[in-house]
């Protein structure tokens, strides 16, 4: 029997993951601020450390939060994973996509 194609796999498991972590402050739309910083040290701490350029990094997350709501919602963090994708692929990433 085949595998199952990889990114709907990987897709299932972005979504299984922000679910995993928003609404333990309340909005289980969202993340806070707090929810946010659990889910990057959890899951994304490996990727991070080998990033090539990490001063896009800290510009992603100083942006995620599109629409200054002090929470991260889903399309919000969509955006920021492509461009983390981008950034640990080592290409340029268009931060003032992450911004309304």
């Amino acid at each position: 029997m085949a595998n199952a194609p990889a990114l709907p796999s990987a897709i299932s498991t972005i979504m299984q993951v922000f679910d995993k972590y928003a609404g333990k402050d309340g909005n289980k739309d969202k993340l806070s601020k707090s929810e946010m910083k659990e889910l990057i040290q959890a899951e994304m701490a490996p990727m991070l450390k080998d990033s090539k350029n990490p001063g896009q990094v800290d510009e992603l997350f100083k942006c995620m939060d599109a629409n200054g709501d002090d929470q991260v919602d889903f399309p919000e963090f969509m955006i920021a994973l492509a461009c983390l994708a981008c950034i640990c692929h080592g290409k340029e990433c268009d931060m003032s996509k992450c911004k309304k």
